[in-house]
């Protein structure tokens, strides 16, 4: 699925998300009848873009959201709206394939989520949405192989924690231009903190979301970023949240703070979050919210080349621990029994020649204390060690498993150790935990070397780890994957300048990464 852009593809990557000009708005594909009985929109009621996800063979989703006052609530009247929609084998929508008209609710947020089916598999389409008068951005998308397919390549983009206020969310724009043909967010897309202007950006509002206006507000402010944006257009998303799309760290209905936070006020809260995540997300309606759940754990295919389980691990996982002996507890889950056996039936049924785990944070072992002794990052699977090292026992007889993670804000790429106190372990895996697009800012490198060089001895199984901000580049063939760390030099200011931070392997049938 990758290789050089078309001529078409490379202007289209330049321009990002263009709006349709006025010449190519005449070629509208609703009849004068249709047009004449819209009910005129103001202007930028698209001002939150277009997006797609979750990749099928024959479907993609297409979204948008009509808000022409994004910050204060969406803007629109509170009447449901018809949106027409189309998709196309073209930029400029000579060869349509689907149209039809979906409808914004005012109970959703005038969100627009199209399951679009009947399309090619392996294809790259354009779509485009029409309401009041208005034209979106015009989207490009990307089917997944047929089912069957064994050969080709997937470029996949691993992004995650992407804190507005710590900067701008330059590594989109050295994506966007290194044209994946899928972006994989692992979770903190929006942080719920109060206004400060101590970074480069301030969060809108007077304090944390707790309501869904509140959370909607957030979402479409993070939702404004130009390179956000462009990217959303430009392929399709598979996503997940971590904590922050809620409240700081928080685990099943238990908020950071229960002390501040009482049993219903925080689960009237988590209902007003998944509400605003499922309506600024490109996802099928299998994740509508139920109140104060949402499902968002499912399995996407992408031919017999690979196989994606995306986790959650957030609403199912026991409470956080704060002590060794509490980590080590058997009775502790981070899946649950349900997911948990979802994860291991799709692993061990499948097909594919790459099982690809999507895990908001790190399987791998962070031994915080050097020398004698272990002390873990109970947060992450370290927290879990119970059913972390079960899950990695089963690695032992699945074909090519690969972690892909974040929430560190840090680059930890490691092997993933049968088991982790004992050196000589079998190695089961790879795990890529990928560095956060904006989240800590510019960070002093010198201060990170002075905190985890010493910790190397101590975590042999880390291949690279590094501080600079960006994303995951993978090219995924039957024969290996070929990982770039992309960095940027920046995020304080609106642009900056990218490059590759490290290369490395994962060949096919040999567990483990090593560094090229």
């Amino acid at each position: 699925m990758t290789g050089a852009p078309s001529p078409d593809r490379r202007r289209f990557l330049t321009t990002g998300a263009a709006v349709l000009t006025a010449a190519a708005s005449a070629q509208l594909w609703l009849p004068a009848s249709a047009q004449a009985a819209e009910t005129p929109l103001p202007d930028g009621v698209f001002a939150l873009g277009v997006a797609s996800g979750d990749p099928l063979p024959d479907g993609i989703v297409l979204w948008t959201r009509l808000a022409p006052d994004p910050l204060n609530g969406g803007g629109m009247p509170d009447t449901v709206v018809p949106v027409a929609w189309e998709i196309a084998e073209d930029e400029r929508f000579r060869k349509p394939v689907r149209r039809g008209t979906a409808h914004a609710r005012p109970e959703y947020g005038h969100s627009v989520h199209v399951d679009v089916r009947g399309l090619r598999p392996g294809r790259t389409y354009w779509y485009r949405f029409r309401a009041g008068g208005r034209i979106s951005p015009t989207g490009r998308t990307r089917t997944a192989p047929h089912p069957h397919a064994r050969g080709g390549s997937l470029r996949v983009a691993l992004a995650s924690c992407q804190n507005w206020q710590h900067g701008y969310f330059t590594p989109y724009a050295d994506m966007l231009a290194q044209d994946p043909d899928v972006v994989l967010f692992v979770g903190d897309y929006i942080y719920e903190s109060t206004p400060s202007s101590a970074g480069p950006r301030r969060h809108e509002g007077t304090g944390e979301p707790y309501t869904l206006a509140q959370y909607r507000n957030r979402y479409a402010q993070y939702r404004s970023d130009p390179d956000l944006a462009a990217m959303h257009a430009n392929a399709p998303w598979v996503v997940t949240f971590d904590d922050h799309e809620v409240d700081n760290d928080w685990a099943g209905q238990v908020p950071q703070d229960p002390d501040k936070q009482s049993h219903d006020a925080f689960v009237a809260r988590l209902t007003a979050a998944f509400q605003a995540y499922y309506e600024h997300m490109p996802v099928r309606a299998t994740a509508i919210p139920d109140g104060p759940h949402i499902r968002m754990y499912r399995r996407l295919e992408f031919g017999r080349l690979a196989r994606l389980n995306v986790l959650d691990t957030r609403q199912f996982r026991s409470d956080q621990v704060t002590s060794q002996a509490a980590a080590e507890d058997p009775s502790l889950t981070m899946l649950g029994a349900a997911q948990k056996q979802w994860l291991l039936d799709g692993l061990h049924d499948s097909p594919a020649r790459w099982n690809l785990i999507a895990s908001q944070i790190m399987m791998a072992e962070t031994d915080i204390l050097p020398g004698e002794g272990k002390l873990w990052y109970y947060d992450a699977w370290d927290g879990y060690q119970v059913e972390r090292n079960a899950l990695l026992d089963e690695f032992a007889s699945i074909r090519n498993p690969v972690v892909l993670s974040g929430d560190r804000h840090l680059t930890m790429i490691s092997d993933l150790k049968k088991d982790f106190a004992d050196p000589s372990s079998d190695v089961v895996g790879a795990e890529f935990v990928g560095t956060s697009v904006s989240s800590n800012g510019d960070q002093d490198q010198a201060a990170f070397h002075a905190q985890f060089d010493p910790l190397k001895p101590d975590n042999p199984h880390w291949k690279v780890i590094d501080a600079h901000r960006g994303y995951h580049l993978f090219d995924i063939r039957r024969d290996g994957i070929d990982a770039r760390v992309r960095v940027v030099d920046t995020v304080v200011r609106p642009q900056a300048i990218a490059s590759t931070f490290a290369t490395l392997r994962v060949e096919a049938d040999e567990p483990g990464v090593r560094v090229v």
